[in-house]
């Protein structure tokens, strides 16, 4: 059985892997503040709602963009597990290839988002990453990573608006009832929500149309499954992408 984590902006997605099957996936938040002995109680506290116990886990693999996590992270596994973990970056075996302007400059999350797509679904492909940024990923049909684009997240975008505005309510990511809102929180809703919709929509068939052929289109992220459902066009909600990749990318390199 192996630990597999991602390391984001905003959350951190963990889970256990045995014979290819995810035992479970939490998500616990990011705090740059926490200390390596925090973090491995969250970790031990997450394992013992599963029934599982450090004992069992033979190793454990970490993705992260945000480097001084890394270390915090590798040091709260080692602490609670005994085992240092791999992590995903130089000199690890992805089977991934970049063909991108400087594919050091590449997310480790975007990384192992491509490898887990390769695993599961049939190139060429769009992989979209809803999380503190928005990221869409192309791999072509020769299985490529040929790039890719970025976008605002949307729960950046709404603390942005919240934030700078004086009577715009927080709210709760809901589908909304109609698109035409009539209160203020609805409207919020609504606009919010089916814009990026519409966006995900929109770019996908633009990157289609610069490729020349229809991809298949996965999906993945904490803020996915709210979203994805408003698009019109048919996409893959793959909440276990990373984990995925992550254990596709450890067994590479043991």
């Amino acid at each position: 059985m192996i630990l597999a984590v991602d390391v984001g902006n905003t959350n951190i997605v963990l889970g256990c892997i045995e014979d290819n099957e995810i035992l479970f996936r939490e998500r616990i938040y990011t705090n740059q503040l926490a200390t390596d002995l925090e973090y491995a109680a969250n970790l031990k506290t997450a394992m013992e709602m599963h029934d599982i116990t450090p004992k069992q886990i033979s190793g454990a693999i970490i993705s992260s963009v945000v480097p001084t996590m890394t270390g915090i992270f590798s040091a709260a596994i080692k602490k609670l597990i005994g085992v240092k973990p791999m992590v995903v970056g130089p000199g690890i075996k992805t089977g991934l290839s970049i063909v991108i302007d400087n594919p050091a400059q590449l997310g480790s999350d975007l990384v192992v988002d491509a490898v887990a797509g390769l695993s599961e679904y049939a190139p060429p492909m769009i992989i979209i990453d809803m999380g503190t940024a928005t990221t869409l990923s192309v791999v072509d049909e020769k299985r490529r990573y040929i790039g890719g684009m970025i976008v605002t997240g949307m729960a950046v975008a709404t603390d942005a608006l919240v934030s700078r505005t004086a009577q715009l309510p927080k709210f709760a990511f809901e589908k909304p009832q109609k698109v035409i809102g009539t209160n203020t929180v609805d409207c919020l809703k609504s606009g919010l929500m089916y814009s990026n919709a519409c966006a995900l929509d929109g770019m996908c068939d633009r990157i289609e149309e610069e490729l020349g052929q229809k991809c298949t289109v996965i999906a993945t992220g904490g803020l996915a499954s709210t979203v994805i459902p408003l698009c019109r066009r048919d996409i893959i909600l793959d909440d276990d992408l990373l984990l995925k990749g992550l254990n596709v990318i450890y067994k590479k390199n043991i």
